[in-house]
Order: structure tokens, then sequence, then C-alpha cells
């Protein structure tokens, strides 16, 4: 559909600029006109504005999930939808989210649908809220997904910043240690190393030998470090270096079953949230597949799928799998016996969120006494180290 960029004042008279989807410069004068506002020039093409508008820019998944509790809370006292943008685009105080919200009122008053609306900001909206919302338009039930995605969302902000906060004292500790190891090694152990002589330990040969590296090719060491790291992070974005992050996340001894166990939740949630609101089981399961999170997951839930759609049970294939925890597989096949599977994978994501969280909880806290230890242990061993052959001398000066 063509876009036109148009300058034009409200009933206040003030002058707004913008785009707006039309079939015709026609179409576009009575969208305008539809929404009180008085053309003062008005020419076809828009897409450069619309890409540098909310196009492109972020929405933190907090403001998100706002709007769309406020959103859902607007359509369920019979607001239409069009009147429910207008008024939470008059409130947001996000001016990111301001300019989005007024891109997709416009899309939605041209004739498109909701759905393809978002579609077209995808840091706001994320592919997943966007396939949901358009299942919710198709089914009559769009107030009710809304709902569920910004429960859902505020459930993965709380985990997320959880998680965020339980590793930033590690990381202090982390980078606090590591820069009192380079301090060591760069000032106090060479001041130390003119008064030692002789035929040294080992232990203390190797620290100084650690020490002369670091100062002949520490801007060298630095540089490739962070060379190399951006080298892993471009090739982890890709799609065959994310499968390999994939398999090797879900093999590290605890960060790989709760890594699962996340994907697997949002999946469970997800598929049961729409079921729940009458979602045929194929689209379901299509829709909530990217939920997963990790590639391994996603091509279990395919073949699921799969088994699915020629008749077959949902369980089999994901405990074959074997990324799928028995208990779970187990509760998913009584709830396809039982015809309640919905609301068995709304239980199962319940209760295995909580447990994944202490269980995260945990891994961190313990994480944090093993740092100590590592810096604690790197600093005694560079003490011993210096403290060594100055015993050794006072030992031979005292015989």
């Amino acid at each position: 559909m063509p876009s036109f960029t148009y300058t034009a004042r409200n009933a206040e008279g003030r002058t707004i600029s913008g785009v707006v989807a039309a079939d015709s410069q026609q179409q576009a004068l009575r969208n305008l006109d539809e929404q009180a506002l008085f053309p003062v020039e008005i020419r076809e093409g828009g897409m450069a504005a619309r890409a540098v508008g909310g196009g492109r820019k972020r929405v933190s998944p907090t403001t998100t999930a706002v709007f769309y509790s406020q959103f859902a809370d607007l359509l369920r006292a019979g607001v239409p939808a069009l009147r429910s943008l207008d008024v939470l685009h008059k409130q947001t105080s996000n001016p990111v989210l301001k300019e989005v919200l007024r891109e997709v009122r416009e899309d939605l008053s041209s004739g498109q649908t909701l759905g393809d609306a978002m579609d077209k900001h995808p840091n706001a909206f994320s592919p997943l809220h966007v396939a949901m919302i358009r299942a919710g338009e198709k089914g009559g039930f769009l107030e009710e997904v809304l709902a569920r995605i910004a429960l859902f969302t505020e459930r993965q902000n709380e985990l997320r910043s959880k998680v965020i906060g339980s590793m930033v004292y590690p990381l202090i500790l982390l980078c606090v240690g590591t820069a009192i190891v380079v301090f060591l090694l760069l000032v106090v152990v060479p001041k130390i190393r003119g008064f030692l002589r002789g035929d040294l330990p080992f232990l203390t040969r190797f620290v100084f030998a650690a020490c002369d590296i670091l100062k002949a090719n520490g801007a060298w060491i630095a540089g490739v470090g962070v060379v190399a790291l951006l080298v892993v992070v471009g090739l982890f974005r890709s799609k065959s270096g994310r499968a390999h992050l994939d398999r090797f996340q879900t093999k590290i001894p605890v960060l790989g079953r709760l890594t699962k166990l996340v994907g697997i939740c949002r999946f469970c949630r997800i598929l049961g949230t729409l079921l729940r609101n009458g979602v045929p089981i194929l689209q379901s399961l299509k829709i909530s597949r990217d939920s997963a999170g990790n590639s391994l997951l996603v091509a279990a839930i395919e073949d699921a799928t799969e088994s699915v759609r020629k008749g077959a049970s949902l369980s089999a294939p994901l405990g074959k799998s074997d990324l799928f925890p028995l208990d779970i597989v187990d509760m998913i096949a009584v709830g396809e016996e039982s015809n309640n599977l919905e609301n068995v994978l709304v239980t199962i994501a319940d209760s295995y969120e909580v447990r994944t969280s202490r269980q995260i909880d945990l891994a961190v806290r313990m994480l944090e006494p093993l740092l100590l230890v590592i810096m604690a242990c790197i600093v005694a061993v560079i003490a011993i180290a210096l403290l060594l052959p100055i015993l050794t001398m006072s030992a031979g000066g005292i015989k």
C-alpha cells in the first residue's frame, strides 16, 4: 500500500507532520479528515520517514508490557481500538512509543489489521507478540491475548531483572579481582623483584614470567581479547553459530538445564494461553514454537507439530528429543488424555518458573563465594611466589 507524507493542522491550529498509508491521495485525504486534520501539504512517498521513525527505534519490554495491559483494559471497557490507541498515544510519556503508536494508529485507520500495523515495528513489538495478536484478532479474543502478553512479558522481565541483579555483585568481584591481580603484576611485583637474587623457586619464576609477558604485551593481549570477543559474538549471531551455541549451552552441567527449563516454560505458557483462547493446536504450536529461544527446542517442537498434524500425540516426540524432562512429558501426556492440555501447560509453566527462579538464585549465590575463592587463590599464589625467596634467603642467612 502506498504511503503519503503530509503536513496538516489540527483543531487547535497546531501543525502536525506524519505518514499515512492509503490506496490513493484521495483516500489519504479522507483518512486525515477522519482524524480531524486539515491538510496543508500531502505528497506520495513516506518509507524513508517511516524508517527513521518508530520502525527502527527500540522500546523496552517493561514499557511494552504496560502498553499491552492498558490496551487490554481499554478494549475490555468497550473502547474501540482506534480510540484506545489515541488515548494511549496521548498519555504515554515515552517519546519512542508515542511515535510508534501514532504510526500504528494511522495504519489501523487506513484499513490494515492491528497485527500488520505492529509488525512494521519489530523493535517495539516482538514477532511472537505480533503472531499472538493476529490470532486474537481472528479469534475475537484480542483483549484476552493482550492481557496474557502483558502478564507474560512482566514475568519475563522480573526473571531477567532478577538474573541481572544477581549477577551485578559477581561481575563487580570479577572486575575488582582482575584489577587487583593486574596491579600486583605490573606495580608491586616489579618493585620487589629487584631485591630478589639467586636461584629462585619455580613458582616465583612463573610469576615473574607472567609479569614480563603482561608488561611487554598487555596492549596486544587486550586487543586480541576484544577482537576475539567480537568475532565470537558475530559467529554466534549467525544461524549455524547460534545452533552450536545452543548445543553447547544444553551440555553445561547447571546452566544447560536452567536454559532448557526457561525455554520450556515460555513454550508451555504461550501454547497453553493460545489453546485456552480457542486457537487450533497446529496454529498454536506454530506461534509458540519460536518462544523457546533455543534452536534444539525449536527443532523438537517442529517434530512434535508434524506428529500432531499426522494425528499422533504431542508428548511422544517431545519425550524422544531428550530435551524435555520426563515429568513434564508425563504431565503433557496426561493433559492430552484428559482433554485438559491447556490448563496442564499453564500449570507446568507456573510451577517450573518458580523452581527455575530458585535454582538460578542458588546458582548465583554459589558463584559469589567461588569467585572470591578463585581471586584469593590467585593473590595467594603471587604472595607465596614473592615470599618463598625471601624466606629462603632468611633461612640461608641464619645458617
